[in-house]
């Protein structure tokens, strides 16, 4: 005899289809659920008043770097926790799950300058910066895109010369996430040999200014601003000596993608999870409009794209775990992620009616952080076009 199909009264995690729960370490599960506590029970309260206020909470940064959140995945003398790829994408689920702004607060200080600290520096430099970027005393922020330069950040301006046991380093750098509270920026400049390199330089440096970037209607959680450099004097010794040309901040920018990728998920869910309490409450002609067809459609897409992104990013952790994720397969994720959370949020809002535009739910504030989300660390169809060379082996970008 057949069984009886589980009707959604009965499934106890609806965001969960493919039971992915199984496929985790206990470890996993445990790192996930102790962000998720903490994003409901001190991010979720007062996000909705901070993004109104386009104010960034930086108050609950020490709490992140307690929980482990910063540098996840480097390893333990530094201060950071060590846990894999998959551990490290279920924190940055969690984490957008309540705002993306504070994802990408995370997300930078993790890949865009503990990373390349880690794998570029001296000895010297990650003993000096990774435990305090570790607890949080310390947040960095990112330095390669240009107002003039983003999809092609290798015609950059800023570069540095040669001053003896220094570098002047003179131009700019445009829409910097943690820039305005930053103690350190990793910046890319052109060295002497007109080559792409990274520096530290550090906030108090003469010459260096973070001016905010107000009147954003996306991401108004979290802090952006610009790096300004006029003739900064830097020390050899805060050059990241790792490495030379595009390879490097773009190697920053696949580990980042890589949380982009599941964070988004985060995001999706909270629109689905809203947009499903919402439906089976609402009453229309005398019935919960969860009940009607049109409704029932749209729901059960939005938990098939939710699920096929869990099992993409799942299987994207298992092969970066193994060092073969490779950046065209970090891009699809990302692209296909940000795209299915953004169109869900919208899915959502329609569900909602008026409601859905409210500060009472979070789907408005995860539609425009999610317009965001889809335009940087690559654009949607630059991310497009980076799959387009990988299967034809022909660049469109020249």
């Amino acid at each position: 005899m057949l069984q009886s199909l589980e009707t959604p009264a009965v499934r106890t995690n609806r965001t969960d289809y493919y039971w992915i729960e199984e496929l985790l370490t206990e470890e996993h599960r445990q790192i996930r659920d102790s962000v998720k506590t903490w994003v409901d029970e001190k991010l979720l309260p007062i996000i909705e008043d901070y993004a109104q206020r386009s104010e960034c909470p930086t108050h609950l940064i020490p709490e992140m770097g307690e929980l482990g959140i910063f540098g996840c995945f480097l390893p333990e003398e530094y201060g950071c926790s060590g846990v894999d790829y998959i551990a490290y994408g279920l924190i940055m689920q969690e984490i957008e799950r309540g705002d993306s702004g504070i994802r990408s607060m995370a997300s930078v200080q993790s890949s865009l300058v503990m990373f390349p600290i880690y794998a570029y520096g001296t000895e010297e430099q990650r003993q000096k910066y990774l435990p305090k970027l570790a607890t949080g005393e310390w947040m960095g922020c990112f330095g390669l895109t240009e107002a003039d330069f983003g999809s092609n950040p290798g015609g950059m301006r800023t570069h540095f010369t040669d001053a003896g046991d220094h570098v002047i380093l003179n131009g700019s750098k445009m829409w910097i996430s943690n820039s305005p509270f930053a103690q350190i920026a990793v910046v890319w400049a052109k060295n002497p040999e007109g080559r792409i390199q990274g520096l530290i330089v550090e906030r108090g440096m003469e010459g260096f200014t973070t001016p905010e970037i107000h009147n954003k209607w996306s991401l108004r959680a979290s802090a952006t601003g610009e790096l300004v450099f006029d003739n900064v004097k830097v020390p050899k010794a805060n050059i990241l000596p790792g490495i030379t040309g595009l390879k490097g901040p773009l190697s920053c920018l696949d580990s980042a993608r890589y949380g982009i990728a599941w964070g988004a998920v985060g995001s999706a869910i909270a629109c689905y999870e809203t947009a499903l309490r919402y439906s089976l409450e609402r009453i229309q002609f005398d019935k919960p409009i969860a009940s009607f067809q049109l409704i029932q459609k749209k729901l059960a897409e939005m938990v098939t794209e939710i699920t096929k992104a869990q099992l993409l990013n799942l299987r994207l952790g298992q092969l970066r775990n193994e060092g073969r994720a490779t950046t065209a397969q970090i891009s699809m994720a990302k692209r296909n992620n940000v795209e299915m959370a953004l169109n869900i949020a919208r899915e959502a809002r329609q569900i909602l009616g008026g409601m859905g535009i409210v500060g009472d739910y979070p789907i408005m504030r995860h539609m425009m952080n999610l317009e965001s989300v889809i335009t940087y660390e690559g654009t949607h169809d630059i991310h497009l076009l980076i799959t387009g060379m990988d299967i034809t082996g022909i660049s469109a970008f020249r």
